[in-house]
C-alpha cells in the first residue's frame, strides 16, 4: 500500500520547533489544497500541541518524504528545521503509527484523553475538503475503532497523570456534588488555566480566577465563563470560595496561615481544600493543621501522578496487541482488494479454456450428455482451483505484511500467462 507520512513531535523535536510547524484550521486547509494539488491524491493532517503529520496517497511512485516535509517547512520558513527532525513512515509503519497515535499510546501523556477526539477532527476536515478517498476513509475507521477499543477495553487513559487533573479528581473525592461549590484558581500560566478548565469540565458551580496580569485572567474568564478578581485581593476574598487552587510562579507564600484561620472563620469552619500545585509553594503548609482544612501540595499530587502513570504504562503492551489486531483486520480487508480481482481473472481463465474445448466437442453428445458434459467440467475446475484459492484467501486474511500475496498473485499470473490472455483478448 502506497501510504507515506511523515511526522514531528515530541519524540524529534523541543518544544519550540513543535510549536512553530503548529498548524490552524485554515492552515491546515490551504496546505490540503496545495498537496491535493502536487502530491497527493487523497491523505490526512494532524496538528496538535505535540505533533504535526502528513499523510498521503502519492499522485507518482517518485514523491519523496523530502518533498511532504518541505511542503511542511515551507508553511512556516523562519525556522530552521532539517530532515532529522521527522519521522517517516510507509504503507504498513504509516497504519501502525496512526492507530498508536489514536490509542494514546505516542502522546507525550501516555493514554491521552485528548488525541482520538483530534484525530476525529483532522478526518472530518480531511472529508470537508475532498481529501479522504476511499482508502484513506478505511484508514480512519480503522484507527478509530483502535483508538476506542484501547479506552474502552484497557485502563490506558484512567487516571490522573498531570498534577492539575490530579488536584481535581482529588477535590471530587472530596466534594460529591461540585455542582453545588464555589472555586478561586490562582496563576493562569499553563498548570493553572489547565487546572480551571478541568473545573469548568467537571461543571463547577461557581469558578473565579485571578492572576498578576489581570488581562489574561480576564481573557481565560470570557472564554470559560469564569469571574475575576484582583490578584491584589485574594485574601480578601478566599472566604467565599469551597476551593482554592494556586499554581503561581511567585517567590514568598502568597496565602499565609493566618488569612486561611481568618477566611476559615467566616466560613465557620466549613470544608475547605486548598490545593498548592505551585513551585516554589504559594500556600503556607501550615494551613493543614486548621480545623476544616483539606491540604494537599505538589509532593503529595505527584505521588498519585506517578502512581497513575505507572498504571497506564502496564496497559501499553495490552493497546498493543488491540493495535495488531486492528492492523491484522485492515490488512486483511485490504490485501482482498487485489485477492478478489486476481481469483476472479484465475477463473475466468480456466472457465474460458473449459467452455472453448466444450464447445468443440458439444456436438457428440445427446441432449442429456451435454448437460453432464457441463456439470462435469465445471466440477473439474472447480476442484483444480479449490485449493490455489484457498491459499490466496488465507494469505490475505493473514493481514499486514501483503508482500506474500503479491508474489503468489504475480506467480500465477506468470505461469499461466493471465495477464497476456487478457491483453489478447482487448
Amino acid at each position: 500500500m502506497n501510504l507515506i507520512a511523515v511526522s514531528i513531535n515530541h519524540h524529534t523535536a523541543p518544544v519550540e520547533l513543535r510549536e512553530a510547524l503548529h498548524l490552524n484550521r485554515e492552515e491546515i486547509i490551504d496546505l490540503i489544497a496545495e498537496l491535493k494539488k502536487e502530491l497527493f491524491s487523497e491523505g490526512l493532517i494532524i496538528s496538535t500541541c505535540n505533533r504535526t503529520e502528513i499523510y498521503g496517497i502519492p499522485k507518482e511512485n517518485k514523491t519523496t518524504y523530502a518533498d511532504i516535509e518541505k511542503f511542511l517547512i515551507d508553511k512556516k520558513p523562519e525556522f530552521n528545521i532539517n530532515s532529522e527532525r521527522f519521522q517517516k513512515f510507509f504503507s504498513c509503519s504509516a497504519v501502525n503509527h496512526l492507530f498508536k497515535v489514536s490509542s494514546g499510546i505516542d502522546s507525550l501523556l501516555i493514554g491521552d484523553n485528548q488525541i482520538l477526539g483530534q484525530t476525529k477532527e483532522a478526518f472530518q476536515v480531511s472529508e470537508d475538503h475532498d481529501f479522504a478517498g476511499f482508502l484513506m476513509r478505511r484508514v480512519f475507521d480503522a484507527a478509530i475503532k483502535a483508538g476506542k477499543r484501547a479506552k474502552t477495553e484497557t485502563q490506558i487513559s484512567d487516571g490522573a497523570i498531570t498534577v492539575s487533573y490530579a488536584a481535581v479528581q482529588l477535590i471530587e473525592k472530596i466534594f460529591a456534588n461540585l455542582g453545588k461549590k464555589s472555586a478561586l484558581v490562582i496563576g493562569m500560566g499553563e498548570t493553572g488555566e489547565i487546572a480551571a478548565k478541568h473545573l469548568r469540565d467537571k461543571g463547577i458551580g461557581k469558578l473565579t480566577l485571578a492572576n498578576r496580569t489581570l488581562a489574561k485572567a480576564t481573557a481565560l474568564a470570557e472564554a470559560i465563563s469564569a469571574n475575576v478578581i484582583p490578584f491584589a485581593e485574594i485574601n480578601d476574598y478566599l472566604h467565599d470560595f469551597d476551593i482554592v487552587i494556586s499554581a503561581t510562579s511567585a517567590p514568598d507564600l502568597i496565602i499565609k496561615k493566618d488569612d486561611v484561620a481568618a477566611a476559615i472563620k467566616k466560613r465557620n469552619h466549613s470544608a475547605t481544600v486548598l490545593m498548592d500545585i505551585a513551585v516554589p509553594r504559594d500556600i503556607d503548609p501550615e494551613t493543614r493543621n486548621l480545623d476544616g482544612i483539606f491540604y494537599h501540595d505538589i509532593d503529595s499530587l505527584q505521588i498519585i501522578v506517578d502512581q497513575n502513570l505507572k498504571r497506564r504504562k502496564d496497559e501499553i503492551p495490552k493497546v498493543q496487541n488491540i493495535i495488531m489486531e486492528e492492523l491484522v483486520a485492515f490488512f486483511s480487508w485490504y490485501n482482498s482488494l487485489e485477492i478478489t480481482p486476481a481469483i476472479k481473472s484465475l477463473r475466468d481463465f480456466f472457465e474460458d479454456i473449459r467452455a472453448e474445448e466444450v464447445d468443440k466437442q458439444i456436438n457428440r453428445f445427446s441432449q442429456e450428455d451435454q448437460e453432464k458434459l457441463e456439470i462435469l467440467t465445471k466440477r473439474i475446475i472447480n476442484k483444480i482451483l479449490h485449493h490455489p484459492t484457498v491459499e490466496l484467501k488465507k494469505t490475505a486474511e493473514s493481514g499486514v505484511n501483503n508482500n506474500e500475496t503479491a508474489i503468489k498473485i504475480g506467480i500465477l499470473k506468470e505461469l499461466f500467462g493471465i495477464e497476456n490472455k487478457t491483453e489478447d483478448k482487448r
